[in-house]
């Protein structure tokens, strides 16, 4: 009598030869991917084939996931919120009369997140900046069931990353990937703790690469994911089937606020140069190119005779500026910066604040019909500035100095490069020139940083905004 087995679904087939291949991989390539400077990365393990009880090859994730999962940890946080009330409650007789009991003037919020530990040996966690913003407590649950209070190492409102920290005892570390190894198609699974349920597996493919123009995000290159990620998943791992982590999950596309099939994962790469900077100076180390440019439709690339939508036109070039220091010149068509095609000016903007300061980056920029090669070197803007390093209410936001442009019109105050996070919420936004602060007028960066020193009770901007003053207050 003929046997019979059970027909293996299209993603099991598909499942078990990307498993079979990924396993040979592990077997005989010797490729080890590149461990952060200085941290310590732990060795790889790819997914497995167990074998049934009647000798079948059964693709599972499981031996991987062994691996992977101790070390993603849930991200639990508390802040102190100040409670706004009528200054009539502060009057005992008004509070006697009408049988008012004392209100609490503070409440606690709390909120929840996921997180990857990427050292062992230091108790490094990556997250994402948003489960972290404004926590006065953060504490990690381990895999295993231990609490451990975490202290906060540095955030950057503009890539979503935060590091922190807890005691290095007996702690479980994902490897990064390869900076080039994702392609779409690649299976990938996510882990996380989606609604605080616990530590949960969803799995799928690699949707689409160098993701961008989602709003309320800054500096965007996102993996693209049918991986199931929800709310609470922030911060968590996103793996390949070598247990390798490509990518630390940080938004989903959703009108109901739960998982449609489109998430977005910040990719390993921009992790490890983020961490880099946060673990050695707090911040992250931004520069300006000091240029405006403008996409290129195909009215002006017939006048430029350059090829549309690739690449962008310098519109402007600042006095002092990285550009001009290169031989940047108005009407220039920047092709590539340090490797990279630029095809647009959102690009651009995204590529200017990932790019490494205090390096000659090659510019390829073409003029005059013939395609010429400079080198540029960002000097670092004073990104010390991000808002939360001086007042949680303008975290997101990061300040630069006064265009030229502004400066000859005999404006004066500091510009916003980026406003994502609690900036953005506020109203903020990216060209924003602050030029009052409450009662102080802000003549550069030193007064800025002056006036949020004093971390003033109340903040009220004034801003200067397409030739209009608008007024910002912050709570």
């Amino acid at each position: 009598m003929n046997s019979i087995r059970p027909r293996m679904s299209h993603l099991a087939v598909a499942l078990l030869a990307a498993a079979c291949g990924w396993l040979g991989a592990a077997l005989h390539d010797d490729r080890t991917p590149a461990p952060l400077q200085g941290l310590v990365a732990a060795p790889a393990l790819a997914a497995g084939l167990p074998v049934s009880a009647d000798g079948q090859e059964i693709p599972s994730l499981a031996p991987m996931l062994e691996r992977v999962m101790p070390a993603v940890v849930n991200v639990y946080t508390a802040s102190r919120v100040q409670v706004r009330q009528s200054p009539l409650f502060d009057d005992p007789f008004f509070r006697h009369f009408f049988g008012i009991p004392d209100m609490p003037r503070e409440r606690i919020e709390r909120s929840l997140g996921s997180g990857v530990i990427v050292d062992a040996q230091h108790g490094l966690i990556v997250t994402n900046h948003h489960v972290i913003e404004g926590a006065d407590d953060i504490s990690v649950t381990l895999a295993d069931g231990r609490t451990l209070t975490a202290e906060r190492v540095g955030a950057d409102p503009g890539t979503d990353i935060a590091v922190i920290r807890v005691p290095a005892e007996r702690l479980t570390a994902l490897p990064l990937a390869g900076s080039n190894d994702l392609r779409v198609g690649d299976f990938v699974v996510a882990v996380g703790n989606p609604f605080g349920l616990g530590q949960t597996v969803t799995s799928g493919i690699v949707s689409a690469l160098g993701r961008s123009g989602l709003r309320g995000k800054g500096y965007q290159n996102f993996i693209q994911t049918d991986a199931s990620i929800n709310p609470g998943n922030s911060g968590g791992a996103l793996v390949n089937l070598h247990g390798e982590l490509v990518g630390i999950n940080t938004a989903i596309y959703s009108r109901s606020g739960d998982s449609a099939g489109i998430g977005f994962a910040i990719p390993a790469w921009l992790v490890r140069d983020v961490m880099q900077q946060l673990v050695e100076h707090g911040v992250v180390q931004r520069g300006s190119l000091g240029i405006e440019v403008q996409d290129i439709d195909e009215t002006i690339a017939a006048s430029l005779g350059v090829e549309p939508g690739r690449g962008v036109v310098v519109t402007r070039v600042g006095g002092k500026s990285a550009a001009a220091r290169a031989g940047i010149q108005v009407g220039d068509v920047i092709t590539a910066i340090d490797g990279r095609p630029v095809s647009g000016a959102r690009e651009l903007y995204n590529m200017e604040g990932l790019l490494p300061v205090q390096q000659d980056l090659p510019v390829s920029v073409q003029r005059d019909g013939r395609t010429r090669q400079l080198r540029v070197r960002l000097e670092p803007t004073l990104s010390e500035l991000l808002g939360e390093n001086l007042d949680a209410r303008l975290a997101g936001a990061t300040f630069v100095a006064l265009p030229d442009a502004y400066v000859t019109r005999g404006i004066s105050g500091a510009a916003i490069a980026a406003a994502s996070g609690r900036a953005a919420r506020a109203g903020l936004r990216r060209g924003d020139v602050v030029v009052r602060v409450n009662d102080t007028e802000i003549d550069g960066l030193e007064a800025l940083r002056d006036v949020l020193a004093g971390k003033p009770a109340l903040l009220n901007l004034t801003i200067l905004r397409s030739n209009r003053l608008y007024q910002v207050p912050l709570s």
